[in-house]
């Protein structure tokens, strides 16, 4: 009987480790979701960066819509401090690429 408790405390933590080890997922770390994130908003700063980076590092997926919101915004920021014309064809050059 001693023999049968001593065992099963000791496999207790050896199976608990191995579902531990299964549930981490290779490749999915916060980490890699940060180094492929700031890859990607490369060239954006200030308030379009930061949105970005929320939108990319939270996993959620485009829509046709809200890719097009992103765009604006992010055209938007850059284009502070432009005016008339300058910013005309700046929105028009960054919203068509």
């Amino acid at each position: 009987m001693k023999r049968l408790i001593a065992t099963c405390v000791l496999a207790v933590p050896m199976l608990a480790g191995a579902a531990l080890a299964q549930t981490a997922a290779p490749g999915n770390s916060q980490q890699d979701k940060m180094k492929a994130c700031n890859a990607q908003a490369a060239g954006k700063t200030g308030d379009a960066r930061k949105a970005f980076m929320k939108d990319c590092l939270s996993n959620k997926p485009a829509t046709a819509g809200n890719t097009q919101q992103q765009k604006m915004k992010d055209c938007n920021a850059q284009a502070a401090g432009k005016k008339g014309d300058e910013r005309k064809a700046f929105m028009k050059q960054c919203l068509s690429a």
